[in-house]
């Protein structure tokens, strides 16, 4: 099987075995060869593969009906998940959609925004600011609102052209300033931003509370996140958060924005919802948003698979193996561990120049000079490089360009939230063995242990 000749076609060419199946944290190609599942996917399988619970659930839903049109049918699964992700969200989070994943998520939230506006009678606000760099998706609307050169700039033709603020990557400034002032200092970039397009154009900020693909993991002062509540109050301006990576328990609460007891106005869910079991996302927002468009004539907006029973099983089942597991504490708990175990890192491997994040969503970044924060020399292509080392020895890590896509490295070690502190050492053994394998190849300095 593996000889025959392909006609899918993704982002390249890189060959990979056929995956047979998986178990937990683990997943094995059709040789039998294991992999540790050190990035859940692309941060989506948060309960591990195979739950057997799951499954069953999914496998009663699919003896009774696999489709019914939403527009035709009510569904219990459907009905049911919603009512239990409102009790797991913040108050005032009080109505779901469906989507099938993120980018449809992040464009569903910003069609209600959009729409909400046009029922208070302020149809000039039509701007949703986001920053550079940050990934939002890959659809049109999600990436006209995405901070990432390489997947941008080639359509860039074809969009409007969103307006963006620095990202904070706190961890660059070579300033005096504490991290509180620096954390208030990016937030109100937001706001001269604002000032700059006109208030009353501007319809939304979109944001991931904690990093995705495109920042790896960041994690902002405290101070900003209250300082951009405050500031979207300020203008009238609707606060989205992008949890379609940190929400369902990834960094140790349900939504990450609860680390900050700061409620966003919309949230977009996807990945972790479903964790892998379902093409499945979410946009959770408040009554006093949706109300007034279902009156004005109802969201003009819809896909087919919204609310599909089958999907809504799986992610109803996720939500429940979350609770009963515990698993959003252990996705704290493991995180601590987790950390602990990349500083170790950062002793024995002097290009390893930042490391950061927030439960089970950690990453690590590689510098040529920790003083000055400089990137690698691009041409190393060192994003690249380690994981397919990794992925040599059995560990799944992913990563991106971190200064807006055109250079630097990080790499996101993000497993299920059901790894244990013996399973994060056997991932980190792995890690390390690449670490040493990539310095040797490119002759970079390891610090040895005494």
């Amino acid at each position: 099987m593996t000889d025959a000749p392909s006609y899918l076609f993704y982002q390249s060419r890189n060959p990979r075995p056929f995956l047979d199946r998986g178990e937990g944290i683990y997943l094995f190609d059709e040789n039998g060869k294991r992999y540790i599942d050190g990035s859940s996917g692309a941060m989506v399988s948060n309960i591990g593969h195979s739950n057997p619970r799951v499954l069953a659930k999914m496998k009663a839903q699919m003896d009774k009906a696999t489709f019914g049109y939403r527009l035709h049918f009510r569904t219990h699964p459907s009905e049911d998940l919603a009512a239990k992700t409102v009790q797991m969200t913040p108050e005032g989070l009080d109505r779901v959609f469906f989507v099938s994943g993120g980018s449809e998520a992040v464009e569903s939230a910003v069609k209600l925004a959009r729409q909400y506006a046009l029922t208070q009678g302020q149809g000039t606000r039509h701007k949703v600011i986001s920053r550079f760099p940050s990934y939002h998706g890959c659809t049109f609307g999600a990436l006209d609102l995405t901070g990432y050169a390489p997947l941008r700039e080639p359509f860039a033709l074809m969009m409007e052209g969103m307006p963006k603020v620095a990202a904070p990557m706190t961890y660059l400034d070579r300033d005096n300033l504490t991290e509180e002032a620096r954390g208030l200092k990016y937030a109100d970039l937001l706001r001269d931003k604002i000032l700059a397009e006109g208030p009353d154009t501007v319809l939304a900020f979109l944001m991931e509370p904690v990093g995705g693909a495109s920042t790896g993991a960041l994690v902002a002062p405290d101070s900003y996140y209250t300082r951009v509540r405050e500031i979207c109050d300020e203008f009238g301006v609707l606060l989205i958060h992008d949890e379609v990576m940190t929400g369902a328990g990834r960094t140790g609460r349900f939504l990450a924005s609860e680390h900050w007891g700061v409620t966003p106005d919309i949230v977009a869910l996807s990945k972790g919802f479903g964790a892998g079991y379902a093409p499945l996302g979410a946009i959770v927002a408040g009554a006093r948003l949706v109300e007034p468009v279902l009156d004005a004539g109802g969201f003009l907006h819809g896909f087919t698979y919204a609310g599909n029973p089958l999907a809504c099983s799986a992610g109803l089942a996720v939500l429940e193996e979350l609770e009963e597991q515990n698993l959003i504490e252990n996705a704290a708990r493991m995180g601590d561990v987790l950390m602990d175990e990349l500083r170790a890192l950062m002793d024995r491997y002097p290009f390893i120049g930042d490391l950061r994040g927030k439960g089970l969503l950690t990453a690590f970044e590689f510098v040529a000079d920790r003083s000055t924060m400089e990137p690698l020399e691009p041409s190393l292509n060192a994003h690249d490089r380690l994981v397919e080392l990794a992925y040599q020895r059995g560990l799944i890590i992913y990563s991106r360009r971190t200064r807006g896509g055109t250079k630097g490295d990080h790499f996101l070690v993000a497993p299920p939230l059901i790894i244990t502190e013996g399973q994060i050492g056997e991932m980190m053994t792995i890690l390390r063995d690449a670490l040493d394998a990539f310095a040797q190849e490119v002759g970079l300095p390891v610090e040895r242990a005494a």
